[in-house]
């Protein structure tokens, strides 16, 4: 594995002695000691002057989906790089960085979401609660708190190439290059001795990580990868075929009604996987077991509320006290986005959401004075075509009009072609992170809402069938066992728990069994999680309760698969 072999890279300052305290390594004088010499990263100029550090002791961190409790201390370095040759260039990055003592020889890079390249305090505890120096940087965007889309054009019509390239993968081997090499020298870790090094991130922070594992395959000993955003072209106008199912259709569903919907399917789908606990474990067997036909006619009752939002982003405008039934029309809706993206000649453009999942793309908006209900625009969609297919600097599309399903066919091409090399993360071969002993472990919500969770697994079995087609269906899915597993998480929403299934729980603890995995040789067949659902199987077993036992059994369901297996016929070369 890599981590036994040398970097490479020159000597770095010398740092005599481990320091004994945290204060002792916190400080300018004593980082920019440490920093790696000026040439061990050919292209990079690091800033000495620019390193800033803050001591924080004693912080609570509360319970996460991700990571428990604790009380952690550490110092927050920062510090600035330049790319040779580039005008007015600087990337910011920072790095947590715990006491001696606490340090476990561990380095973990975190990643960012939505058209953002860090998710702050989001992910980073967990690095520290680890033993672990935990990276993140802000791309060269010109702040942390600065996203992609500030910098993503130098003017209308005039990509910043730079930023692309940074936001697609650069900056993440940048942040861990760096961050590596000054967790070795900040400790005085000698060559014989091992440091880990990990990735964790989620949604777009899950489509980074695979960016780096499929790049650079000895970067990383374990990598945590949560609903990635890979397909990149695909899965941003894929928020636009909600709206575009109720342009066609010519009705705009009353938040409500979905929302019935939605609840219904819960309902009638929650003790399909053996056990009743509002939760659907078994998306698949819904698929396969219910219609959404069967709602017609049920009254639906909902309060008032406010706007609902999404990592910063307006996804549902305000909605009044409502009343009514499930219409044919709602659910000819319902039936038409859970269905999937087919263009006019009858070929599979793109995959939707599980049963189960909530109509977030589907959020229509209402109008007071006319009292009826219209289309909202998906700002997620909308943004992806405006600014960064038509080149314009603008947060969302003014209209629809003349949209049909051929459309986001082309618009999804479009994307695919315009940004393969950069954001298009979809490599199936993954022989070279086999090789150098990398493990992932890839989880994603049964029912998330804007990530399809059919996404992540065609994934896997893009890399199963180019890696080891040539094997049987069972021994494939085995030798994918020895460094990829990917777990479906029942009724997860996405990137963490469902509101709408509270009984479901996101596994916490995932970072730690990576841990276990790489340095302890111990390989996860099931996911922990607390709460009614206390096991998560690895794919492509499916969970069933029998006997009222408190864990499922992991078992192998056939038709079950099949509704997971997807032929995106619309396409001339292959989909992955």
């Amino acid at each position: 594995m890599h981590h036994t072999r040398s970097l490479g890279l020159a000597a770095t300052a010398a740092v005599a002695v481990q320091a004994a305290t945290l204060q002792d390594i916190c400080s300018v004088s004593y980082v920019q000691a440490a920093l790696p010499a000026s040439d061990f990263f050919p292209g990079l100029t690091l800033d000495p002057s620019s390193v800033t550090t803050a001591i924080t002791t004693n912080s609570s961190v509360a319970e996460s989906d991700w990571y428990n409790a604790a009380t952690i201390d550490y110092c927050n370095v920062t510090l600035a790089y330049s790319h040779n040759g580039i005008a007015n260039d600087i990337v910011h990055i920072s790095y947590w960085i715990p006491a001696p003592n606490d340090f476990q020889n561990r380095y973990l890079s975190t990643g960012g979401g939505g058209l953002a390249i860090n998710s702050g305090s989001t992910y980073i505890p967990t690095g520290i609660i680890n033993g672990a120096v935990s990276g993140q940087t802000d791309g060269g965007f010109g702040s942390f708190d600065n996203q992609w889309d500030s910098v993503f054009l130098l003017a209308n019509d005039t990509i910043n190439w730079q930023s692309v390239y940074m936001f697609g993968y650069q900056a993440h081997h940048e942040l861990a290059t760096i961050g590596k090499q000054l967790a070795k020298s900040i400790y005085n870790v000698s060559d014989s001795e091992t440091v880990y090094s990990y990735y964790l991130g989620c949604s777009e922070g899950g489509r980074e990580g695979w960016s780096q594992v499929q790049r650079f395959a000895d970067q990383f000993d374990g990598a945590v990868i949560g609903a990635p955003a890979i397909r990149y072209g695909q899965q941003q106008v894929n928020h636009l075929t909600s709206n575009v199912v109720q342009q066609t259709i010519g009705y705009y569903p009353p938040t409500c009604e979905l929302e019935a919907i939605m609840n219904l399917t819960i309902a009638a789908c929650d003790s399909l996987d053996g056990q009743a606990d509002g939760v659907i474990s078994r998306s698949d067997l819904c698929k396969l077991n219910f219609n959404v036909s069967s709602t017609l006619g049920t009254a639906y009752s909902c309060d008032a509320t406010a706007a609902q939002v999404m990592g910063g982003i307006t996804i549902g405008a305000a909605s009044p006290a409502q009343n009514g039934t499930i219409t044919a029309e709602g659910i000819e809706v319902a039936n038409t986005i859970l269905n999937g993206l087919y263009d006019s000649n009858g070929k599979f453009v793109y995959l939707s959401y599980q049963p189960g999942a909530s109509f977030a793309d589907a959020a229509t908006t209402y109008n007071e004075t006319s009292d009826t209900w219209g289309l909202d625009i998906s700002s997620l969609g909308g943004e992806w075509v405006a600014r960064y297919l038509e080149l314009q600097d603008a947060s969302t599309l003014s209209t629809l009009d003349n949209y049909t399903y051929d459309t986001l066919r082309d618009l999804m091409i479009e994307g695919q072609t315009r940004y393969g090399d950069s954001l298009q993360t979809t490599q199936p071969d993954l022989s070279s992170l086999q090789s150098a002993g990398a493990k992932v472990i890839h989880v994603h919500g049964e029912q998330d809402n804007s990530i399809p969770t059919g996404s992540s697994v065609h994934y896997y079995e893009s890399v199963r069938s180019v890696m080891f087609g040539d094997m049987s269906y069972n021994a494939s899915t085995a030798a994918m066992d020895d460094f990829y597993r990917l777990f479906l998480v029942p009724g997860g929403a996405h990137c963490g728990t469902n509101t709408a299934q509270p009984n479901g729980q996101w596994p916490q603890t995932t970072f730690e069994t990576v841990i276990e995995w790489v340095e302890g040789a111990v390989a996860p067949d099931t996911l922990n999680t607390t709460g009614t659902i206390n096991s998560i199987c690895r794919w492509p077993l499916r969970p069933m309760w029998t006997d009222n036992n408190t864990s499922p059994s992991c078992v192998y369901d056939q038709a079950s698969i099949d509704t997971w297996m997807y032929d995106f016929d619309a396409y001339s070369t292959p989909l992955y």
